[in-house]
């Protein structure tokens, strides 16, 4: 995948700072808390190896899976990162049936957790990371969920995303090739949340995922709740710069009422015509 593919975020905003967790292919930058760049190549540093790879639908099942490096030896020691070791997200190929999961590591390097996928067909597993002594890194995979998909069509673009009461608006637009400035605001039967709760030492947790090849990025905050600088709501502003032209789908994990919720939104890039973007390579590139 060429360099125009990659996700550029520079985070800022009136509300909540944003740090970037950019993955497309292999790690490509130093990582740091406040602003890390990395890749998976599915061949490279880090590989997810299911050891469940067929589930039931509907029905509350263990997932197991080993992270082992580039010589086959399952990774055994981790680097807490936003208060957990590793964060697995799971999603669908159509991008629905979103879910983030904190798995327990065992001495043998085998993750495991308890999960129900509700609907059949094929989820992309990605494992968020940070090796002991390494930098952050991402690893792949993908498990079947018994029985005959019905693939949803991918939700209609939206500004506005309504979970249990909440609604979370988007306020900008994205364009692809140049950055783009969009505020994410939540309200609760018409008035300001202003008391979000730390989630994970944080906020909100953003993902993306490009509903086209299944890229994915997460973004955290860089400001800390109690910081006396990073307030609690209800507005998040960030800036963003789309690779290309295309459909996304965001998820924004938040805390209110001592329940973690998601905002689930798709958002199309439109090309910016002061980008010359190259066309992508396809797959994943070095």
């Amino acid at each position: 995948m060429n360099e125009s593919r990659k996700f550029l975020l520079f985070i800022g905003g009136l509300a909540a700072l944003f740090a970037v967790t950019l993955v497309i292919g292999r790690v490509v930058a130093p990582a740091d808390e406040g602003d890390e760049a990395m890749t998976d190549t599915g061949h490279g540093d880090y590989t997810l190896e299911p050891i469940t790879t067929e589930l039931p639908a509907g029905t509350q099942a263990p997932l197991q899976f080993r992270i082992v490096d580039a010589q086959g030896t399952p990774v055994t020691e981790y680097t807490e990162q936003h208060e957990k070791l590793l964060h697995l997200i799971a999603v669908r190929h159509d991008t629905t049936g979103y879910q983030h999961l904190h798995p327990t590591l065992d001495e043998g390097g085998t993750w495991s957790t308890t999960t129900t996928f509700a609907e059949s067909g094929q989820y992309r597993l990605y494992a968020d990371f940070v090796p002991a002594g390494g930098e952050s890194a991402l690893a792949t995979a993908d498990v079947t969920v018994a029985g005959e998909a019905d693939d949803k069509p991918l939700p209609p673009v939206s500004d506005t995303a309504t979970v249990d009461g909440y609604t979370v608006t988007l306020d900008g637009t994205v364009a692809a090739g140049s950055p783009s400035t969009v505020t994410m605001s939540v309200t609760r039967d018409g008035a300001p949340v202003t008391d979000l709760q730390p989630y994970l030492g944080a906020y909100g947790h953003l993902v993306a995922i490009d509903a086209d090849n299944l890229d994915y990025l997460h973004v955290h905050p860089t400001g800390h709740p109690g910081d006396g600088v990073t307030p609690s709501g209800p507005g998040i502003e960030f800036e963003l710069t789309a690779p290309e032209a295309g459909d996304y789908r965001l998820f924004l994990d938040f805390q209110h009422g001592d329940t973690v919720r998601t905002a689930e939104f798709t958002v199309s890039a439109q090309q910016s015509e002061a980008t010359d973007t190259q066309p992508s390579e396809g797959g994943h590139g070095h």
